[in-house]
């Protein structure tokens, strides 16, 4: 991933120097193990941990000669380590190390993510609180529906980043595993104790069972776990977008006062974050799809999916961490502009009420087909003249025979559909 979206933390965990590193955890992990059960000298454990070193760059001269990477790998540690080299990657195969060590990467990874998301509710909470009232205008097909408030659209999206953690402490629960089985899977030179002691001592879980590799059903289903937290930021981007429009004004994203939106156009003061934020999404839902394609490889194991992983794993966590703390900041500093809200909200002269007033009417005695009719009506003018809602029903005669004024005056209340906000807003943030 370009250094414009990789933040240092997250872009030291993929780099090829960690990269390597963890390689070289997981091989002395096994030598140690390999020695406690006497099938390694001790001294040659002891060796490889105290000893063992690697460079990347001296690996990368090696591997453009061998053309295999985990053999240039070991090339490099064996020239650190010395006579013990010869215990070193014991009894192993490449996908031995390099899967066990994805997983810590992967482990490494997914903790940074989680306290972004922990970081993204606590602001999400919050603002959702101070919002809990404020009055909006809510939309449905982009078109004005009925009252709603701007904290439950916030409340709305602190409750899917709750469900965003769950998915996320899941698939790197499904993946905090690796594997120590040899060629095809069968621990033809090192038996199963060796893995067992191997992962105990990465904080890791032995796989059940694997083939040389670890199944990418796990690696596909972090993936496309990524990819939906990403959409739940681009979800929220893309909402702040619309209510940054010109015409609706209700929010903006914090424009700075030394930011420039436009070379052309002074004025501007373009939703710059949030466009960013929606792309960003494409590339890792993207790589979704690439993961998916990597479950399926021909019988034991075959590379084809290896390459992609060393760009989607890497990207989709760079990204991700990346677009949690843009959405974070974005929120926490979002301009929120209650007076336009009320003005949205009256723009379409008390039309919001409509489905109110259609009940009250049905209540009223009135059957549903005549109270739709009537309700329709008037809104159909309201929406071609302008007019007050309101004032073209209470001057209806063929409604004012059947219905009480105050039964009237009672639908357009705007307490009756906010009476539950404190409830829904409790039950959202409970988590």
């Amino acid at each position: 991933m370009i250094a414009r979206y990789t933040r240092p933390v997250m872009g030291r965990i993929w780099s090829e120097e960690n990269r390597f590193q963890t390689w070289l955890e997981v091989e002395q992990a096994v030598a140690e193990a390999e020695a406690e059960l006497g099938i390694i000298p001790v001294e040659a454990a002891r060796a490889i941990r105290e000893r063992g070193a690697c460079n990347a760059e001296r690996i990368a001269t090696i591997e453009a000669e061998v053309r295999h990477d985990l053999i240039a790998f070991t090339t490099n540690v064996a020239e650190s380590v010395g006579e013990a080299a010869r215990y070193f990657h014991y009894g192993l195969t490449s996908s031995d190390t390099v899967d066990t060590a994805q997983a810590l990467q992967i482990g490494a990874a997914a903790k940074l993510l989680k306290d972004g998301l922990e970081r993204l509710g606590t602001v999400l909470a919050r603002r959702a609180r101070e919002f809990a009232h404020t009055v909006q205008v809510g939309r449905t097909h982009g078109i004005h529906a009925e009252p709603t408030t701007f904290g439950l659209t916030l409340a709305n999206w602190y409750a899917e980043n709750r469900r965003n953690q769950r998915r996320l402490a899941a698939a790197a629960e499904d993946l905090r595993v690796g594997k120590i089985s040899g060629a095809v899977g069968t621990f033809a030179h090192l038996g199963p104790e060796v893995e067992a002691r191997t992962c105990k001592r990465l904080g890791l879980e032995a796989a059940p069972i694997s083939s040389q590799i670890i199944q990418r059903d796990r690696h596909a289903a972090l993936v496309c776990t990524l990819a939906v937290i990403a959409s739940s930021l681009d979800k929220i981007a893309l909402e702040i977008r619309h209510l940054q429009r010109t015409e609706v004004r209700e929010a903006e994203e914090f424009f700075s006062p030394k930011q420039k939106g436009s070379s052309a156009m002074p004025h501007k003061r373009n939703p710059i974050t949030c466009e960013q934020i929606c792309g960003l999404a494409r590339l890792v839902r993207g790589n979704a799809q690439a993961g998916l394609e990597d479950v399926a490889l021909w019988h034991e194991r075959d590379i084809s999916h290896s390459s992609v992983e060393r760009v989607i794993l890497p990207d989709s966590f760079i990204l991700l961490d990346y677009m949690l703390a843009k959405t974070t900041d974005l929120i926490d500093k979002l301009l929120v502009y209650p007076e336009q809200m009320q003005r949205n909200l009256e723009m379409t002269h008390g039309l919001v009420f409509s489905g109110q007033l259609l009940l009250d009417l049905v209540e009223s005695g009135v059957t549903r087909e005549d109270a739709y009719r009537w309700v329709q009506r008037h809104a159909m003018e309201t929406w071609r003249t302008g007019k007050d809602f309101r004032k073209l029903i209470t001057g209806d005669p063929e409604i004012s025979r059947q219905v009480a004024p105050q039964t009237i005056a009672a639908a357009f209340e705007l307490e009756r559909h906010l009476r539950h906000v404190d409830t829904i807003l409790e039950r959202a943030l409970a988590s």
